[in-house]
This record gives structure tokens, sequence and C-alpha cells, in this order.
């Protein structure tokens, strides 16, 4: 039989999920102005120059916070505005953010590549099916 001490120490509270991007607030984008551009380089076993933008929001001023500029070449610079989503990069501690291409002041990619991802702010190209 189970005692009375033994069943209130057994009780659980339930751990709230630590929130991975909180200068979201819980939306899926938000709208910033970058500060600062700045070349970091990555932790340990990998070496690279990642481009990083220190941005503030908008809507909290006070907040700024560093997002990682995707893609091959950029055309940001200090007040420009630009859309920031959720999503961290593995090799660059403290960058849990990432920059959308296309989006107001940051063009899409200059891409190459004959199939091209929208992710980067190109449309995909029409293949014609003979």
């Amino acid at each position: 039989m189970i005692t009375t001490n033994q069943l209130l120490n057994s009780l659980r509270k339930k751990k709230q999920k630590k929130n991975k991007t909180p200068a979201l607030h819980g939306c899926p984008q938000k709208k910033a102005i970058c500060v600062k551009i700045r070349i970091v380089t990555p932790k340990k076993p990998n070496s690279a120059l990642r481009k990083v933008a220190y941005v503030r929001l908008i809507s909290s001023r006070k907040k700024i916070v560093m997002a990682y500029i995707p893609g091959q070449g950029h055309n940001l610079q200090q007040y420009s505005i630009v859309l920031m989503r959720g999503g961290r990069v593995k090799d660059l501690p403290g960058v849990r953010y990432h920059l959308i291409r296309g989006k107001y002041d940051f063009i899409g990619a200059t891409c190459k590549k004959k199939v091209a991802r929208s992710k980067y702010g190109i449309k995909r190209p029409l293949v014609k099916k003979y």
C-alpha cells in the first residue's frame, strides 16, 4: 500500500517547453531593420565565412538579434528592411533566425542553376514537356 508522502512526492508537474525563437513572440515571421552586417566563422570542425546580420525588430524596438543571411551574395546594408523567420544555424552559436529572400529590401539570389529554389526569392522556371 502506498503512503500519502509517497503519493505527494510522485506527483509530477509538466515542464513548459523552452521557446526556441523568443524574439518572434509566437509569430511565424517578423519585420526587422538591419543594424550591422558581419562575417562570422563557424564552430570547430567547420571553416567558412558565414554572413550574419544584426537586426532590430520593428515591433519591439529594443530587441536586437543575430540572423543568418542565406544563399550566395546579398545586397543588405545598414537600415535595410528585412523579413525574419525562425530556424537556427547549427555551426553558428547564437544564431536562431534566418532572413527571407525576395521580401522588402532583401532581393532574391541571382542563381546560375537551371532549377532555382523559391526559398531564395526566385520563381522556378517553366519546364516544357514534349
